[in-house]
């Protein structure tokens, strides 16, 4: 199997910093929503079911494809589905890029989702800080990063943040390697499996992944409990990463 390398590309403000990357070293580049509009070279285009149609590209080449619902729903779904995951793009882009191509390493730009500069939001001014509409799948962000950082761990899979701004995305800064069968890792792999074994008994599953449109009482105290164990979690991760990589 071929061991890929996956980037993708977020509409905040630093996305811009991508051309100083060499993505030669990415067999896909990823933009959500409007962030194609910062690179020509992207691979895939994703957004969701009421994207604008004049905010998307009028051509694309043929080695170009656009990711809708159709495609993204059932491959979260094998994640667990949209409640226990974060219902904003950023977190099904990562989930899809996970699922789909299956990466040994996934690279972040422009997903910090922070919001403190009211004059700019994003790369091409000021937008709708979706992350931070009232939802019940995200009431933590961090720790909704956390649950993919995780599991992207459980599939050999490492995640880094090429941002250095302020980030909500828990996620290391630069690059590392786990040894997957170390006692130490696989305490932290028994850790996640047991929150997803709890995530799977509550069952706050939607397979449509409109989970809005169900007639689903989802209990908040139970999904901060479950986010919190996931931050937990992360944490441990970030620690087994720092003293493994001599931090």
């Amino acid at each position: 199997m071929v061991k890929k390398n996956v980037l993708i590309l977020g509409s905040g403000p630093n996305v811009v910093e991508v051309h100083h990357h060499d993505l030669s070293v990415y067999d896909e580049i990823i933009a959500i929503n409007n962030a194609w509009r910062v690179l020509e070279t992207w691979t895939e285009l994703i957004y969701p079911y009421d994207f604008p149609d004049d905010r998307k590209p009028v051509q694309i080449s043929d080695q170009q494809k656009v990711v809708t619902e159709t495609d993204f729903v059932d491959v979260q779904n094998q994640f667990g589905g949209f409640v226990y995951a974060g219902a904003t793009m950023a977190f099904t882009a990562l989930y899809w890029a996970l699922g789909q191509h299956r990466p040994v390493k996934i690279d972040v730009l422009g997903c910090d989702m922070v919001y403190d500069d009211t004059e700019k939001t994003h790369f091409y001014g000021k937008g709708t800080a979706d992350p931070l509409r009232d939802d019940i799948t995200l009431r933590n962000l961090d720790a909704k990063s956390a649950r993919f950082f995780c599991i992207a761990m459980l599939n050999d899979c490492s995640v880094s943040n090429l941002s250095i701004a302020k980030s909500r995305l828990v996620f290391p800064r630069s690059d590392y390697v786990l040894n997957p069968l170390s006692p130490e890792v696989q305490e932290v792999h028994r850790k996640a499996h047991d929150i997803l074994t709890i995530e799977r008994t509550l069952g706050y599953f939607v397979e449509s992944g409109r989970y809005w449109e169900s007639d689903m009482n989802f209990d908040t105290h139970q999904m901060d409990a479950i986010d919190q164990r996931w931050l937990v979690c992360a944490n441990d991760l970030l620690r087994l990463i720092e003293t493994e990589q001599g931090v």
